[in-house]
């Protein structure tokens, strides 16, 4: 992706199934799970950059031990720090007394982070503060281990305000901390109902205690807690009473997997980062259903159950496109077809003139789907050779003409990672932006060959228009073709990824300029009345007035506009965009039909409420995020 934008997050549970013992004499050290999570989270360390935490619980805690540890940072290398932190203070123990390595049982009760339940997070920080006190996992530490608990979480609640969170307070707690405020309170209750009973039994200590974490009922706390959210989520967590679990939203908008064998339970946000770490094949992992939690109680029963109603899934599309790791075998083959997908539309646009055309990728991200438009190109060329060739009779010299006719690929573009942009004036900071990209001088024909460039998607077209299409047309070429694998971005995203404000997609300045062009401006003022009236509805009533903007105009007619607009003056070739088509873009990624940024088809009720602020926003001139 050209336009950099902050999305998402990272988690990474483990649960060990067995004793620590048994990893100690299987795999020769009791860190085993910690390891694992180091491996876990560095695997998926795409998913956030500006901070990490993990914490632990020690399953069946004695009374007065510590049972629960936490590190946080906030630093460049946050995954790296905090492990060192632990191992630092391990190896500092074991070296006083190496023969403490072989006591399992006096490591567990005595040494931080050796436990049986581990938690760990990647944050990117969406909105909000980039400090340590942001950054998950957050505790609940009641001096009642039952009644302690560890979360984070990958998602963005619309209704987080009604949960209690209060963004004009100085001081506001992060969401984070009010969804585990949130669990902890039906948590509670569960707890408060299971002691009554217990207590009209006479039940008596130690039986009691054993009693009440056995009788929680795990799942009515998850499944009265989901009651409330509305929105994109994957919420994990630790209990102190020994329940690791995680839930993902009834939408399946955020992305869950896990693996569970007699060893271990695994839950992450990405499938590769589970086969990896642990050496299992894609088969043996499991996706984590929408609207289901798969918990793990504290005798190491584990059970994927159904916590919230049924609802169609529409698992985010950008996941597919852009933000998972493409080392997934499912995802590879997605981008690889969303590119292949394109190669109708790109042949239409160079008139199916191979030997004056370049094809090439904006690195890194759009690479795979350069691999399936080149492949679909090579499939078109190979029926078009056999057509020629079966219908004329063709003399030695035509046949190795057509037999030689093949793709022209290059690597045009590339991108220069060390570049730093640190001035901050706008006129000399731009110019350094224009220099992020570079291109391979003498790759192209001057003034003859066209450039047909892929790039995942095209978000603000900020990038495009400041470096790289001014880097392409120093080659001099004839003309450039931008290829998004993406469809056009037209509505904001409430569900974890940074889109947030429409003055910021392209795609809605192009939007905005036709409506000028063609005297139809007041309609601006049309929908943003009644935006108005619709934020006086039950939310469950709303209605995305937006919609009705675009469909004044073709698709085309919006692609052609955002050509204009993200031509620069000084740039002498012509300038085309081609987008993904929606139908194109659901048969590359068939499980993941979320396509709200593109369609404005929310699945939940609060993403309607949110477009229509989103505009109320732009007509107001308010530089504001339009979601909590």
């Amino acid at each position: 992706m050209s336009d950099a934008i902050k999305h998402e997050c990272g988690i990474a549970l483990i649960r060990l199934l067995k004793p620590l013992s048994y990893y100690r004499e299987k795999y020769g050290t009791v860190l085993f799970g910690l390891n694992k999570l180091y491996l876990l989270m560095e695997k998926q360390h795409n998913r956030g950059q500006d901070g990490a935490g993990i914490g632990a619980i020690k399953l069946n805690a004695t009374q007065g031990q510590r049972f629960m540890s936490r590190y946080r940072s906030n630093s460049p290398h946050a995954i790296a720090e905090i492990f060192q932190k632990i191992y630092h203070k391990i190896d500092k123990i074991t070296k006083a007394n190496p023969a403490l390595l072989d006591d399992v049982d006096w490591l567990r009760k005595n040494v931080s982070f050796i436990s049986e339940m581990m938690l760990g997070h990647l944050r990117y920080g969406t909105y909000g503060r980039n400090e340590i006190d942001s950054c998950h996992p957050f505790v609940q530490n009641h001096q009642s281990s039952t009644r302690s608990l560890i979360m984070a979480g990958n998602f963005n609640l619309t209704n987080i305000e009604d949960l209690g969170w209060k963004e004009e307070e100085k001081h506001a707690r992060p969401d984070t901390a009010v969804v585990l405020d949130h669990v902890a309170m039906h948590l509670e209750n569960e707890i408060v109902k299971v002691v009554e009973k217990l207590r009209k039994e006479s039940i008596q200590q130690p039986e009691f205690r054993n009693r009440l974490r056995d009788e929680i009922d795990f799942k009515k706390v998850l499944k009265q807690s989901a009651t409330d959210f509305d929105g994109g989520y994957i919420l994990a967590g630790l209990s102190g009473a020994g329940y690791s679990f995680a839930m993902r939203d009834p939408s399946g908008i955020r992305p869950a997997y896990y693996l569970q064998n007699d060893e271990v339970l695994v839950v992450a946000s990405e499938r590769p980062a589970i086969q990896t770490a642990f050496h299992v094949s894609f088969e043996e992992i499991h996706e984590l259903k929408p609207g289901h939690a798969v918990i793990a109680d504290r005798n190491n029963h584990v059970s994927e159950v159904r916590v919230a109603p049924a609802r169609e899934k529409r698992s985010c599309s950008f996941e597919r496109i852009y933000f998972s790791r493409g080392s997934d075998k499912e995802i590879y083959e997605e981008r690889k077809n969303l590119g292949r997908n394109l190669v109708p539309a790109v042949l239409k646009a160079v008139d199916y003139d191979f030997r004056n055309t370049v094809f090439s990728f904006i690195p890194n991200t759009a690479e795979v789907a350069f691999y399936g438009m080149v492949k679909g190109i090579e499939d078109h060329l190979k029926q078009y050779k056999l057509d020629r060739i079966k219908k004329n009779k063709l003399s030695e010299e035509q046949l190795e003409d057509i037999i030689n006719l093949r793709p022209r690929v290059e690597k045009i573009a590339i991108k220069d990672v060390k570049m730093r942009t640190f001035i901050t004036q706008d006129s000399q900071r731009n110019e350094l932006v224009e220099h992020v990209y570079d291109i391979t001088y003498g790759s192209i024909r001057e003034h003859e060959d066209t450039i047909v460039v892929i790039d995942d998607s095209i978000v603000r077209g900020t990038t495009l228009k400041r470096s790289i299409i001014k880097m392409l047309d120093r080659l001099n070429p004839k003309k450039i073709i931008i290829v998004s694998s993406a469809p056009q971005i037209r509505y904001p995203d409430c569900y974890g990824i940074d889109m947030s404000k429409m003055k910021d997609f392209i795609a809605f300045r192009a939007l905005v300029s036709l409506l000028k062009k063609t005297g139809k401006e007041n309609l601006l003022d049309d929908v943003y009345e009644k935006c108005k009236e619709q934020m006086k509805l039950p939310i469950e009533q709303m209605v995305n007035e937006v919609k009705s903007l675009y469909d004044l105009f073709t698709d085309e007619e919006i692609s052609d506009e955002v050509a204009l607009l993200v031509k620069d003056e000084s740039v002498r070739a012509d300038v085309q965009i081609i987008f993904q088509t929606i139908p194109n873009l659901h048969k590359a990624c068939p499980k993941n039909s979320g396509d709200w940024y593109f369609s404005g088809n929310y699945p939940t009720p609060g993403g309607n409420k949110v477009v229509n602020r989103a505009f109320m926003n732009f007509m107001e001139g308010k530089d504001v995020r339009a979601y909590s």
